[in-house]
Order: C-alpha cells, then structure tokens, then sequence
C-alpha cells in the first residue's frame, strides 16, 4: 500500500534511498546547497531530510546541507558585492552592519534559530555585512541546528503517523514549531529590521 505524505510517497522515498545507497546523503546534501543558493523555501527541504532519513540523521544531514550553502552564499556575496556596497550603507542597514560586526554570534544564532527571516537572504546579507567568517560560521552553526530539528521531526512524525498510526510524535514536532513561531512574533515584536521600514 503506498502513503501520501504531500507529494512525497513513502514508498517511493523507500526504494529512492535503496537505489541510491550510500549516495543518498551526498545527493541530499546537493539539492539542499543548491535549493538555498536558488533561494527556494528550505521548509520543504527540512520536512524531506525527515521523511527520507529520520529525525536524527534527518537533521544531522539536513543542518549539514543549511550549513554548507551558507557558506558558500555568505563567500561568494563577500567576494562580489561587499566592496561596492560597505559605502553606500546608510540609515538602518548601515546600523545592522555595526551590529552584525559587534555582536555577530548571537545575532546570527537568534534569526537562524527562530524563522525570523528567510534563510537565504541572511546568507547574502551576512555577506554583505561587515560580520567575521569565524562569528558567521558559529552563530550559523549554533542556530541552525535547533532551529532546523523541529521540522525534520515533523517531516518524519508525519511518515510515522501513515505508517503505524503514532499521532503522540507529530504533535510533539508542531508543538515545537508553535513555540518557535511564537518566539520569532516575540524577538520581531522587540526589534526593527532596516527592511520593515
């Protein structure tokens, strides 16, 4: 019996990662590089880490790929655009650029980790800034990987439950997404970003 689980089909995802062995992982790790330089939604590129690997090799492979594209968008945005664009910063952004170069680790660790904004565009605009490789890489790395669990567990609560009927998991995952959403409302709530205006 094949299981919808949106345009992902549990069995199908079953003999993909059969035919593709060991190079399942490098090719998720792939499509997910490439999907965040294109600035495609990363939503559903968690909820597959989940559905194809589980929650924990899930994350791990997915905060692997989150990872490994935003250093590569936050290089080649440093490379083209952050000489011609230092000069020309001014009002909000001029101070979110002091900011990103004062406190970068736990700037980068609070919008990685609640969906304050989409993940791409903190790459290139991280890039942009004035923020050290070494501070974008840690507050990357420590946000990235608690922010990006709760949706990998969903997508793989969400296998389990067409599979055997185990609701208890897939609330525990939108419980948890619930209280990230609540804590990106409240940070937003307390802080203006140059491009609300």
């Amino acid at each position: 019996m094949v299981y919808g689980f949106g345009k992902l089909e549990t069995e199908r995802m079953g003999a993909w990662l059969e035919a593709a062995g060991w190079w399942a992982p490098l090719l998720y790790l792939l499509l997910y590089s490439l999907g965040t330089l294109l600035f495609l939604p990363s939503t559903p590129l968690n909820l597959m880490g989940g559905a194809l690997f589980g929650t924990a090799w899930g994350t791990v492979w997915t905060s692997l790929g989150a990872i490994l594209a935003a250093v590569l968008a936050f290089v080649i945005s440093r490379q083209m655009g952050r000489r011609a664009i230092a000069g020309r910063l001014q009002g909000g952004w001029q101070a979110l650029d002091a900011e990103l170069q004062q406190g970068g680790v736990f700037y980068l660790f609070a919008i990685r980790l609640l969906p304050i904004i989409p993940y791409g565009l903190v790459n290139v605009a991280a890039g942009l800034s004035g923020i050290s490789l070494g501070d974008y890489l840690l507050g990357t790395a420590l946000g990235t990987v608690p922010g990006i669990f709760p949706i990998v567990w969903l997508g793989s609560a969400g296998v389990q439950a067409l599979e055997t009927g185990e609701i208890l998991p897939l609330f525990g995952a939108l419980s948890l997404m619930g209280l990230l959403m609540l804590g990106a409302t409240l940070y937003r709530r307390r802080r203006r970003f140059p491009w609300d205006g």
